[in-house]
């Protein structure tokens, strides 16, 4: 995993620190969408806030991670699939919160329609949550 990660940082031209390989190490490991509070809660508590933010805020940049939001305004972040850049991210894919557990997951095969927009519009990021349960939830119902 250790070659994996420090693999992945050289491919999106990133120096190697230890913040940057935790943080990757957690995504990698998680299949779901993660926020701020999320990693600063597992990684090690020698990173702070502030390192922390830097961290994804420079894996967003380069395209390692996106964006997703969900129902209560948090702002979670996931890896991207496909090889994305600071200018041209490819994860116009829907995004699924469980109600029951509360995990946010990428339904990478699931896209979002294409959005006509009005004259004078432009459209630079389209995002679209949806809520439900998940299987592993409904699996555990039955």
């Amino acid at each position: 995993m250790q070659n994996e990660i420090k693999n992945i940082l050289k491919e999106y031209d990133l120096r190697n620190t230890s913040c940057r390989e935790e943080i990757l190490d957690l995504f990698l490991q998680r299949n779901f969408a993660l926020s701020h509070a999320d990693i600063e809660s597992t990684i090690h508590e020698d990173f702070d806030r502030v390192t922390v933010y830097r961290t994804l805020k420079t894996f967003l940049d380069k395209g390692l991670i996106h964006k997703v939001l969900d129902d209560e305004g948090v702002t979670k972040y996931a890896l991207c699939k496909e090889k994305c850049s600071h200018t041209e991210h490819h994860h116009e894919h829907v995004h699924f919160k469980c109600m029951t557990c509360g995990l946010t997951n990428c339904l990478d095969s699931v896209l979002i329609p294409s959005i006509s927009l009005p004259a004078g519009y432009s459209l630079s990021e389209t995002s679209l949550l949806v809520q439900g349960t998940c299987q592993d939830c409904n699996q555990k119902r039955k």
